[in-house]
């Protein structure tokens, strides 16, 4: 099981796809799973946002995941079985219905399993004391949010990202680039969606994008001090994706 983790917009789905064809083509079976198509729907989001904190509304960080279908999934795959690979429909920000998801195949070799924050690690509860943005000051003066998910990476989101048996990095060359990142994803989206006559109305404008990445900023800056120095491999990036080391 390969990790595969990078800021958002950073190819990560792209350097998946493309080391699924290269091993398919040395007759390497490969399965891909993303974190993303764990994404919980709203209505649970909404009981998180009630129960929790407000913030967990908004898909992202550790809780908004169905981290018990993850290690489902990844467990039967290890078994050796075939088995179905969630997907999430980010347009209409809920899962897609079971019966479109794509069958992973018996007994594959490989399983890449890419994500923003795969194989993100808990920070120490000192660091989570000073807000890292407007966003966590605002709306989250208390801390609560913050220790909430940071309580989830420590406990379920550890089981899931133990079963990694190798972690790559694509390294941002700083937060700073996530937001335009992002926004070039929504427009790739939004011309997919517009190609298959397809309502965009769930899809961001700049604004929300701002406001969307704040949500994933505290991990993001975070993963980027912390996880080079224990990934397999780091690759570096610039701010055109191109490797810069």
């Amino acid at each position: 099981m390969l990790g595969l983790c990078g800021a958002q917009g950073a190819g990560k789905s792209t350097v998946a796809a493309a080391l699924r064809d290269r091993l398919t083509a040395d007759d390497v079976r490969v399965a891909i799973l993303s974190l993303d198509d764990l994404y919980l729907g709203t209505a649970a989001r909404d009981r998180l946002a009630r129960d929790v904190h407000p913030l967990l509304r908004t898909r992202g960080v550790p809780l908004t995941h169905d981290v018990a279908q993850g290690i489902a999934v990844i467990d039967a795959i290890r078994a050796g079985h075939a088995v179905a690979l969630p997907r999430f429909d980010k347009a209409r920000d809920e899962p897609e219905p079971v019966e479109c998801w794509p069958m992973a195949p018996p007994a594959i070799d490989l399983l890449i399993f890419e994500g923003w924050c795969v194989g993100a690690r808990a920070q120490s509860p000192a660091a989570l004391v000073q807000p890292v943005n407007a966003l966590e000051r605002e709306q989250d003066a208390g801390g609560d949010w913050r220790r909430a998910v940071n309580i989830a990476l420590a406990n379920e989101y550890a089981a899931l990202f133990g079963r990694i048996d190798r972690l790559v990095l694509l390294a941002a060359p700083g937060f700073e680039v996530v937001a335009r990142w992002r926004a070039e994803q929504e427009e790739t989206l939004r011309r997919r969606l517009a190609a298959a006559a397809r309502p965009i109305d769930g899809l961001m404008d700049d604004a929300a994008i701002t406001r969307f990445v704040a949500h994933y900023e505290r991990l993001t800056r975070w993963i980027l001090e912390e996880m080079p120095d224990r990934a397999d491999l780091v690759l570096h990036l610039d701010a055109m994706r191109r490797l810069s080391e």
